[in-house]
C-alpha cells in the first residue's frame, strides 16, 4: 500500500506479541515512555492480541491503560475492570471442523475456553513457549467435546511454519460462513469466531470512544493484524513482519527488537 497524507490521530490500537514486547516478551522503557507521551498528547491508547484475558494484565498494568482491551484476536473485549464487555465464540460445527482437521495432522492443538487453556498433549510444540508467555498453566484433558459451545480459541500450534501455512488455506473456506483462521505467528494457527477479528475489534472501539476510522491508527506484525489494518485511518507494519503483512500496511517500522512501536508512534503519530 502507498503511503497516505497523515490524518490526524485520536486513538490507536497495537498488537502485543511481535510489536509492543521484544522477542523476549519483555515490555521495553522506550515503548512504555512512547505510549505514555500519546496518552499525554490527549491520544487514546490500548492492546488487541491474540493472548486471553489474564495474560495481558501485566502490560496493561505497566501502559497505564485505562480502555477496553482486545483479547483473544477479538473474541473478547475486556472492560477495564477486568469484566467481559463483549464475547464472540467460535459456533460448535465450525470448532468441531477445525479440531477434526488438526487432529489429521502433526500439529499440537489447544483450546480457550472457561478462561483455561487446555490441551491434549502436554509434549507438543511450543507448550513450554506458550507458558512462559502466558504466565499460568495448561489444564490436560482427554477430548475438547465438553467445550464446544464456547471456545473463544483453537491454536494450531507447529514448527512446521509452511503446514500451517497449507492448513490455513485449506481450512477457511470449510468454516468461513461462521469462523476464521489467521496465524498470529509464523508458528501458530489461530481460528477465531467470524466477528472476532483486531478489525471489528477496532470500530468497536473506535466507536465507543466516539473517534472516526479515519482517525484511527493500528500496528501489528502478522496476519491477524491485517484486519485492523484495513479499517484503520493509517496502518503500520513490523519491520520483521512477513512481506505480505508489510504490503497491507501504509507505513513500515522497525522490528519490534529495534523498538519499532516506539519509532512509529515519534515519526507517525505524535503531533507534529
Amino acid at each position: 500500500m502507498t503511503e497516505v497524507s497523515q490524518p490526524l490521530i485520536q486513538f490507536m490500537l497495537s498488537d502485543i506479541d511481535g510489536t509492543l514486547l521484544h522477542p523476549d516478551h519483555s515490555l521495553s522503557q522506550a515503548n512504555i515512555d512512547a505510549v505514555r507521551k500519546l496518552q499525554k498528547a490527549g491520544i487514546h491508547f490500548s492492546v488487541a492480541s491474540s493472548r486471553p484475558p489474564r495474560a495481558m494484565r501485566q502490560q496493561i498494568e505497566a501502559l497505564g491503560i485505562k480502555l477496553p482491551t482486545v483479547a483473544f484476536n477479538g473474541a473478547n473485549i475486556i472492560n477495564p475492570d477486568g469484566s467481559l464487555l463483549k464475547a464472540h465464540r467460535i459456533p460448535a460445527t465450525a470448532a468441531r471442523t477445525s479440531l477434526e482437521l488438526f487432529a489429521s495432522e502433526a500439529v499440537a492443538v489447544w483450546v480457550f475456553a472457561d478462561d483455561q487453556w487446555l490441551l491434549l498433549n502436554p509434549e507438543g510444540d511450543y507448550v513450554e513457549h506458550e507458558r512462559n508467555t502466558l504466565g499460568y498453566d495448561f489444564v490436560q484433558v482427554d477430548s475438547f467435546d465438553d467445550y464446544l459451545d464456547r471456545i473463544d480459541k483453537i491454536v494450531a500450534a507447529s514448527k512446521d511454519f509452511e503446514l500451517l501455512k497449507r492448513l490455513e488455506v485449506q481450512l477457511n473456506p470449510l468454516i468461513a460462513k461462521s469462523a476464521l483462521a489467521a496465524r498470529s505467528q509464523s508458528y501458530y494457527l489461530d481460528v477465531t469466531a467470524l466477528d472476532a477479528n483486531k478489525g471489528t475489534a477496532l470500530e468497536t472501539l473506535a466507536d465507543a470512544l466516539g473517534v472516526p476510522l479515519s482517525h484511527t491508527a493500528a500496528i501489528g506484525d502478522a496476519g491477524n493484524d491485517v484486519a485492523m489494518f484495513l479499517r484503520a485511518g493509517l496502518s503500520i507494519a513490523m519491520g520483521q513482519a512477513e512481506v505480505g503483512v508489510k504490503t497491507q500496511a501504509n507505513y513500515v517500522t522497525d522490528s519490534n527488537a529495534d523498538d519499532g512501536l516506539a519509532k512509529a508512534i515519534e515519526r507517525y503519530i505524535l503531533p507534529r
